[in-house]
């Protein structure tokens, strides 16, 4: 055979293989979907969270995968747990893991493999404390020498030691120490000034380890140095490379891929790695080694305005090393496999901390297969205000995915009933998320022990799961339909912007309570990933083209924004600034910014109207709903303006409806959510398509024709009658 043939009929088979119906996006009609969602492939789930703990055996396997299917699951995501005979990672537990595999296989069950021995990722089971502690996790750290008495400051530097900075108490100013002989040496003018001297220091964000003799989470077992490849290169040999050994025929098939948690930097202390300085220099073009002291103050120290804006260059690069040292390799090694990556971080629904321990959250998932999200303790519950799961969705509806994941139930307090589970669960759906994992289900390797949480043992969950796996399915067939996108500022987070902070998350409540689909976008979409379009949209990886940007309160923007806004509305599009405009623009670094004029925004829509904070209920007993959000006239005539035409309008105002769309072949899927405790009863109007207006019901798998539906010049209205806490889903074809 020619080598001409050969090379073709291996790239076929290698295009086959990448091309897996559940890893990219897909456009059936209608009634395929509808043939399929009865039941659909386990590819879509639900899955349960399986540690995989104790003296377990085949027969422990074999029992926990049977209880697994009666409960509904059709796939399960496994961690090596606490107390097994085998050590992490050696032949004989990747022996028993082929096991494993093949027990899944022969249910028809698939797998999702926790890329460690517990969390956060990234420290191999204690492998690089063990065996390559150079490259473990580190920080930059200052001490700290108060001037007591004005005059000659001299004292020798510790070796590794990156800057010298004094730092006055009542200005904030920083002047670099001189360095001789290995001594800082200064003449301090007064007492009010304090001496900083920066090192480095190798220290790591607590971990959870299963082969942690103590069982607690604490620094025993070090992450690596998530901002250096070669650190994630080691610790995919460490872990994924060693799967792949011994069940690499069933990736992309019986197994999907790695699931990552939690990666961050809960350290005292700045994010760095060796490279940082270099690399920092290289993207912005100067020396951020003198203003390093000023990010290493107390906590209730006031920056300069030139040390905020630095701050935010160094949160800028940090973001960029995390994605290209830990992120993207995963995501990349996975996708050369046939597998997927998923994974959620430490905090999502709290970006003003995220900031110093990861960075930002688009970037960080911008090239994860499965953008997630987890929702533990209280965060989703009928006394909160949860928009964060549309992140994880809009991370996928961006960059051009099908699915976001969610960890649902760990360490909730109170634990859910099924009913209070299904809220939760619709919660998310209703936001984008369409990957459900369950937490917890530990091996019944000890006689009494292991097993699903409560609430799974409840008679009425199996038909939840089977209620999950079908929407689950439906939800991530299409594309997203969302004409609206909401700027996360992420500049002004970095700059420890709370005003900034409270304002995104009380514009997503503002949409929300509207009926205003949306995806969240960051300013590196706008650079990378949207399209612009001469019908005046900006068009997304998945295809859904936004035809309005609203940015809640940035004080900062780049110029390329700036730029492709301006364009935006231009062709036709609309640009909303909630809260004023921003007062600095930047190019290439945020210190050297210049500040924004009147003639910047001529072109927008500007409101200086600002939103109350969204309430934050206390973590538990749960506490009564909060009332609607109350907006000025004013806001909300911006935002009609910006948003002159809607997918879905009621005829009657209700803050207490959630929706989210998706479009098929010649067709609109749209999931309805009443999120309140009385029903809804109104009349809708849909802007879709088409004469056949159904209802599908998800728990049955049935569909029928919507009762009281009429169509005409684009547009469908019917009556909406939806008991309290209930979905509907409206297909118009």
């Amino acid at each position: 055979m020619h080598l001409r043939p050969i090379l073709a009929l291996l790239a076929l088979t290698t295009a086959a293989h990448a091309q897996q119906p559940w890893q990219h996006l897909q456009n059936p009609t209608a009634a395929e979907v509808q043939a399929a969602w009865k039941t659909p492939p386990p590819e879509y789930g639900p899955e349960p969270y399986y540690g995989l703990n104790g003296p377990f055996d085949l027969a422990t396997v074999q029992r926990d995968l049977d209880t697994m299917q009666k409960l509904g699951f059709r796939a399960v995501t496994v961690q090596y747990g606490f107390g097994s005979k085998y050590p992490y990672l050696s032949p004989e537990y990747m022996q028993f893991f082929k096991l494993f595999v093949d027990e899944a296989k022969k249910r028809d069950m698939r797998i999702w493999i926790v890329d460690d021995a517990g969390y956060p990722s990234g420290f191999a089971g204690g492998k690089f404390t063990a065996e390559h502690p150079e490259l473990r996790m580190q920080a930059l750290v200052a001490q700290r020498i108060p001037i007591k008495v004005a005059g000659t400051f001299d004292q020798a530097l510790l070796p590794g030691t990156v800057a010298a900075t004094a730092i006055d108490a009542k200005t904030g100013e920083s002047v670099d120490l001189p360095i001789v002989n290995g001594h800082a040496h200064w003449n301090a003018p007064s007492d009010t000034w304090t001496v900083y001297l920066v090192t480095h220091e190798f220290k790591t964000s607590p971990t959870r380890s299963d082969t942690n003799p103590k069982r607690v989470k604490d620094g025993s077992q070090s992450l690596e140095d998530y901002l250096d490849p070669a650190a994630t290169g080691q610790y995919l040999k460490f872990t994924h490379e060693a799967y792949k050994a011994a069940v690499g025929d069933e990736f992309g098939k019986t197994i999907l891929g790695f699931r990552g948690d939690e990666p961050d930097y809960s350290i005292a202390g700045l994010p760095w790695t060796p490279q940082f300085f270099a690399r920092f220099a290289a993207v912005k073009g100067y020396d951020i080694r003198p203003y390093v002291a000023a990010f290493l103050q107390p906590k209730d120290a006031t920056l300069t305005p030139r040390q905020l804006k630095a701050k935010a260059d160094y949160y800028d690069v940090f973001a960029l090393m995390f994605r290209d040292g830990f992120f993207k390799p995963q995501g990349d090694w996975c996708a050369a496999n046939h597998l997927e990556y998923q994974v959620h971080l430490n905090h999502e629904e709290m970006e003003l901390q995220l900031v110093r321990s990861e960075g930002d959250f688009f970037r960080d998932m911008r090239f994860v297969q499965n953008p997630g999200i987890d929702t533990i303790w209280h965060q989703i519950w009928t006394d909160t205000v949860s928009d964060f799961p549309r992140l994880a969705a809009s991370a996928a509806h961006v960059y051009g995915h099908p699915r976001a994941f969610t960890e649902s139930f760990a360490a909730y307090r109170p634990l859910p009933d099924v009913n209070m589970a299904r809220y939760i669960l619709n919660e998310q759906f209703v936001r984008g998320v369409n990957l459900v994992e369950t937490m917890y289900f530990p091996a019944t390797s000890t006689p009494g022990k292991g097993g699903p949480m409560d609430f799974m043992r409840d008679p009425a969950y199996p038909a939840l799961m089977q209620y999950t796996s079908r929407l689950s399915y439906l939800m991530s067939m299409g594309k997203p339909a969302a004409s609206v996108a909401l700027l996360l500022p992420t500049a002004s987070l970095w700059m420890g912007d709370t005003a900034a902070d409270d304002a995104f998350v009380s514009t997503e409540r503002l949409l929300s309570e509207h009926q205003i689909d949306f995806d969240s976008v960051d300013e590196d979409a706008f650079a990378t990933v949207l399209k612009p379009t001469p019908d005046g949209a900006l068009e997304t990886a998945s295809g859904n083209r936004l035809r309005t940007v609203i940015v809640p309160h940035a004080s900062a923007l780049s110029q390329g924004t700036l730029d492709r806004l301006r364009t935006l509305v231009r062709t036709g599009g609309h640009v909303l600034f909630l809260g004023g405009t921003p007062t600095q623009i930047a190019a290439r670094t945020y210190l050297d910014d210049r500040a924004a004029t009147e003639k910047d925004f001529a072109w927008a829509t500007v409101t200086n109207a600002t939103l109350a904070p969204t309430p934050t209920p206390p973590a538990y007993p749960p506490t009564a709903p909060p009332p609607p959000q109350t907006v000025p006239a004013e806001l909300l005539a911006a935002l009609k303006q910006a948003v002159p035409t809607s997918d879905l309008t009621l005829a009657t105002p209700d803050a207490a409806l959630r929706y989210i769309h998706r479009t098929l072949n010649g067709a609109t899927v749209f999931l309805l959510f009443n999120e309140s405790a009385a029903p809804i009863h109104n009349q809708l109007s849909l802007k879709a398509e088409g004469s056949k207006i159904e209802q599908w019901d998800p728990q049955t798998a049935t569909t029928q024709p919507a009762a009281g539906a009429a169509a005409a010049n684009g547009a469908v209205t019917l009556p909406l009658d939806l008991p309290p806490y209930a979905t509907e889903i409206l297909v118009v074809r």
